[in-house]
């Protein structure tokens, strides 16, 4: 699968799942996607989360994205991306209604939007199971 081809899956399999760490403890919860491209994978969460707190202790992330055929797992670095064009992207996006609400009630302060770089990935099927494992670098 090439990197473009892995971004497109992302794209269309937008429910990931995000793995943390909390100390030495993982912690996987799923996240919903705003986009994957070029530049990075981009998703939000509130501050006061803990995934926000594991997230601003230590960056290193791994998400996986399925579908019924194929799993997606892509290693990167999640950092904060306060862009106030992109903020302002996700909340009047129509995926992201739910939003609304923050901002008329003037706490859209709570949203952090992160942007994982660095990312390599590697796909797993069960017709590729026992294949070797091809890591693909999705963004430098």
């Amino acid at each position: 699968m090439t990197k473009e081809e892995m971004i497109a899956f992302m794209n269309s399999n937008p429910v990931m799942h995000l793995a943390t760490m909390d100390g030495d403890t993982p912690r996987v919860r799923a996240m919903l996607l705003f986009k994957a491209d070029e530049k990075g994978i981009v998703f939000h969460t509130a501050n006061t989360k803990d995934v926000y707190k594991q997230l601003m202790e230590n960056p290193n992330v791994e998400i996986c994205f399925n579908s019924p055929e194929m799993q997606l797992r892509v290693t990167g670095v999640a950092a904060r991306d306060d862009d106030p064009v992109l903020r302002e992207e996700i909340f009047n996006h129509p995926t992201r209604k739910f939003l609304q609400a923050w901002k008329d009630n003037g706490i859209d302060n709570l949203m952090t939007v992160f942007r994982v770089t660095k990312c390599v990935g590697v796909t797993w099927s069960m017709m590729t199971n026992f294949d070797p494992k091809d890591h693909v670098v999705i963004t430098e």
